[in-house]
């Protein structure tokens, strides 16, 4: 695992099995990327030759993009005359509803209805024009949607002083104030990225202080994981442990937050002995790293750590996003072993079947593959900056560009949280695993196609029958709802399925007494029907309040009978308390 020479380089395969013999194709790319991101070009400009060339053979979609055009220009001028001479009128175009953009009653007033219906009708001639084209493959058309609509935000009327009413009424309100304070949050701002030190108000949370602040103690380390133990605070527990494998994409304490929203207080308070990975933030010396070694130096040796600190009783293993994905591979590895130390799944916003993946897929694909390959090659690993600047991207409209108005234009701050202070602390993917992962899972789809082994043997899906509880969020843009929905017929298991409100952070940590929170639930045995999830959402009984609750009731069936707990760790067999959580992995930079 240490870092390969120059020579190494030189000759060396890369992730997709192709020599590098002269070594100008990396430099190049990853020289190129600080212009393009992390989008190959040969991939948008393919994307756009593809939707190009057969638009231009299509003279029935020509004619129907110019007939629109015509009608909405003619709403559009009968619009301005009426709107102009004050009368009271309505829309051309009303504004997509995740859109919050001209939700201020300021905007249905002239001239800035003409400014934002202006705008819309021009976005949704465009939206139209890069749908529905006959001949372009799905994931041109969807890349060229995309990335067209990323230019359009750039000229929203919301973005600009001089068009935007709520910019403007602050202006004259506080006497140009607002852009004081603006200047100075973009000086801020600027700096901390120059130093390259968290946002604004994440000094304010601080792991171990006053986030990642239930007690426990490390008992075992390998040079992948730390895992921790929770101390108990009930006079009895379960005797079936849980076991919880976050994303390694991000830092594990998210669900672990502060003491009233921290997942892992509420599961410790009603009775369970609690055990949880603490993923390394892996460097350059980790670049060989592969999701094998997270298979086994993570899940496999955790699960190994917990049956010599609690012998003979089987464990609620809990994923949460790709580690639910990293969960289900070991399952089935364990499965087709005859390893029966799993007795339950929890599944948090965790795809398995990738073939509907959202827009995630849009950066996916052979020559994008290639690229992102190349920009980590000198490095090793993926920037965790990298990956959080793709989130965003997928929600320009609000991570961006509002955010920049509320920040620069209106001199405001959101006020930030833990859950916006954890965001913001990033964590780095090894070349080897990410490569694998996204060629893998994203692309090939080689787990649900019968193609992933593990050790050589070929993995099956089906082969897991343990009770599985899954919960999906309604406004996840990593992991759709649907997309989750499939581990429905992916396993032949019992499956309490969850869809809640928020998003893929949000309605996970969901804790009781969040306001406005909401979900449904149904549980689906394994010997009936399938059902669509269309059928599901309409069949489901909805609940107020958080799901949390729910699923400790679930949990309380799966996890044996009530004994006094297990002390910290087990030093005759080699699991020594190591350090108190929050550990040290956490705190790697």
């Amino acid at each position: 695992m240490n870092k390969l020479s120059n020579e190494d380089n030189a000759n060396a395969l890369d992730a997709s099995g192709q020599p590098n013999q002269f070594g100008f194709d990396k430099p190049l790319h990853a020289w190129m990327s600080q212009f393009t991101g992390w989008l190959a070009p040969s991939s948008f400009l393919l994307a756009y030759f593809d939707w190009l060339t057969h638009l231009s053979h299509s003279p029935d979609k020509r004619l129907e993009l110019l007939t629109n055009a015509i009608k909405r220009n003619i709403q559009f001028m009968s619009l301005f005359l009426q709107s102009s001479s004050g009368q009271q009128c309505g829309r051309c175009v009303d504004p997509k509803e995740s859109d919050r953009r001209f939700k201020n009653e300021l905007w249905n007033h002239f001239p800035f209805n003409m400014y934002s219906q202006f705008f819309l009708i021009y976005e949704q001639t465009w939206d139209d024009a890069t749908k529905n084209i006959p001949g372009v493959s799905k994931h041109h058309l969807n890349l060229v949607n995309f990335l067209t609509r990323q230019m359009l935000d750039v000229f929203s009327p919301s973005n600009f002083p001089l068009t935007n009413p709520e910019v403007i009424k602050a202006t004259a309100d506080q006497l140009g104030i607002n852009f004081v304070r603006g200047y100075r949050n973009l000086i801020e701002d600027i700096s901390h990225r120059i130093n390259k030190s968290p946002p604004v108000g994440a000094e304010n949370f601080i792991v171990g202080k006053n986030v990642a602040i239930t007690p426990g103690k490390v008992i075992y380390r390998n040079h992948l994981i730390e895992l921790i133990q929770y101390e108990p605070t009930t006079e009895k527990v379960f005797s079936e442990p849980i076991l919880i494998i976050p994303a390694w994409i991000m830092k594990y304490y998210i669900l672990d937050l502060s003491p009233n929203n921290s997942m892992v207080k509420y599961l410790v308070d009603k009775g369970h002995t609690v055990f949880i990975i603490s993923w390394r933030n892996p460097g350059s010396e980790d670049r060989n790293l592969s999701m094998d070694d997270y298979v086994k130096l993570g899940v496999m040796e955790a699960v190994n750590a917990i049956n010599h600190i609690i012998p003979k009783q089987q464990i609620n293993a809990v994923g949460y996003c790709i580690g639910g994905t990293l969960l289900m591979i070991a399952a089935a590895a364990m499965a087709n072993a005859n390893d029966h130390r799993l007795k339950s799944i929890t599944l948090f916003a965790t795809q398995v079947d990738f073939k509907d993946a959202g827009e995630l897929l849009l950066f996916i694909d052979s020559s994008e593959l290639n690229y992102i390959d190349d920009i980590m090659w000198e490095k090793g690993y993926l920037e965790g900056q990298q990956m959080a600047g793709t989130f965003s991207m997928l929600q320009s409209v609000d991570l961006i560009w509002s955010r920049s108005v509320l920040d620069y234009q209106l001199g405001q701050r959101r006020p930030m949280n833990d859950l916006m202070a954890w965001d913001s602390d990033t964590t780095r993917m090894p070349y080897k695993m990410h490569s694998e992962y996204l060629r893998k899972l994203f692309l090939d789809n080689d787990l649900v196609e019968g193609h992933y082994t593990i050790d050589g043997q070929t993995l099956a899906l089906e082969d897991i029958n343990i009770p599985i509880f899954a919960v999906s969020t309604i406004r996840d843009h990593v992991a759709p709802w649907k997309s989750v929905y499939k581990i429905h017929f992916l396993t032949d298991s019992d499956i309490s399925f969850v869809l809640t409100s928020g998003g893929h952070n949000s309605g996970v940590v969901n804790e009781p007494g969040h306001p406005g929170r909401s979900y449904q639930l149904m549980k689906h045995k394994k010997d009936e029907n399938y059902l669509s999830p269309e059928s599901w959402q309409q069949q489901a009984l909805s609940h107020e309040g958080s799901w949390w609750p729910a699923w400790v009731k679930w949990l309380a069936k799966h996890s044996g009978e009530k004994v006094v707990p297990v002390p910290m760790g087990n030093p005759q067999q080699g699991y020594e308390i190591l350090c108190d959580a929050p550990g040290t992995y956490v705190l790697q930079k």
